[in-house]
């Protein structure tokens, strides 16, 4: 047999970790299982903290402040994992130094704040992700091409909720609007951008939520299309929502069970056919998926995600700050709009 040039496998990508919390582990502990991923620092706002964090995972670089950790000029990407008061500094900081980032949901607290990012991204050149996991997922993505291919017809609904039982300690970040908390951006982001991915960005934006403690704890929304679509969604900090989703068209519809936000499969219900299931979705390495979008844009030279696009972020955003203002929902140092 003739001989054949091997194809080198790519250097791995030296990843830093912004932050020491809970999704920051899980993240690195997903990159850990990825061969051309490599995670070379971590930062935090203590060198404590971000060298018990090192200790933990195996990192030779531990950094005791954001600044420290944007001067490391041996990183190709940042995971930018604060809390999401944190995120438009955190994110802004990284890209002035031109290095790429991957900033976890929700991308900032406003709109507001994510514009900037975004134009800054766009004037230097710098890789700008949003962490929406769902959207990389291969289920969701499966579920895209089908509906794209015309497998339900015209969407005409999307169902989605998500919510947790509660109750939380006092001081919990999700009952701290000094941390950006309640149902709405940290759950209520799921349902809003499954909407956004299947139908757009919605014509009408109606809502009526619980406040308590400057916080939202039970969130109801419905969108509304051109098209004659609607999208009804809820969230809450109350109780065990069943986590599902159901996009319907005039020729069927699809069915996510439990965790739609990252689902292993769903369901293709048309009419006169059996069920169809599609699966496709690894579970327990939850984050990888949109680790190797990033790695993969960045490889190719681009600065954008094609999967999850700048302008898709903003448009999330935007019906965030609708929902806002329709429940009356104000951060702290927020003026009103």
């Amino acid at each position: 047999m003739p001989a054949t040039d091997s194809v080198p496998a790519p250097a791995p990508l030296r990843w830093g970790i912004l932050s020491t919390g809970g999704i920051a582990e899980k993240f690195t502990q997903d990159l850990a299982t990825m061969p051309d991923a490599e995670v070379a620092a971590v930062g935090s706002r203590t060198r404590e903290s971000a060298a018990a964090f090192a200790e933990r995972h195996g990192i030779p670089r531990a950094w005791g402040s954001w600044e420290e950790m944007a001067a490391d000029r041996e990183l190709d990407v940042v995971y930018v994992a604060t809390p999401q008061t944190g995120h438009a500094a955190a994110t802004r900081l990284f890209l002035r130094a031109g290095v790429p980032v991957l900033c976890e949901k929700p991308f900032t607290l406003s709109e507001a704040e994510a514009r900037p990012l975004v134009d800054l991204a766009r004037e230097r050149g710098v890789f700008l992700m949003e962490a929406m996991w769902t959207y990389c997922n291969p289920v969701i993505r499966k579920m895209t091409e089908l509906l794209a291919d015309g497998a339900i017809g015209e969407v005409r609904a999307v169902h989605a909720d998500f919510g947790l039982p509660g109750p939380f300690p006092p001081g919990h970040r999700l009952l701290d609007p000094a941390r950006g908390g309640g149902a709405l951006l940290d759950l209520g982001v799921y349902p809003v951008s499954l909407a956004h991915l299947v139908l757009g960005e919605p014509e009408s934006v109606s809502a009526h939520g619980r406040l308590e403690g400057g916080v939202d704890v039970n969130t109801g929304m419905l969108f509304g299309y051109a098209s004659g679509a609607v999208a009804a969604l809820t969230c809450s900090l109350y109780a065990d929502t069943p986590l599902r989703a159901a996009v319907t068209g005039t020729r069927g519809r699809i069915e996510f069970p439990r965790g739609f936000f990252f689902p292993e499969e769903f369901v293709l219900h048309r009419p006169d056919r059996e069920p169809e299931e599609f699966t496709g979705y690894r579970p327990g390495r939850t984050f990888v998926h949109q680790a190797a979008e990033v790695m993969r844009a960045l490889r190719a030279g681009e600065k954008e995600s094609p999967l999850v696009p700048l302008d898709g972020s903003l448009a999330v955003m935007r019906t965030l700050d609708r929902v806002r203002d329709a429940i009356g929902l104000r951060f702290p140092g927020e003026d009103a709009r």
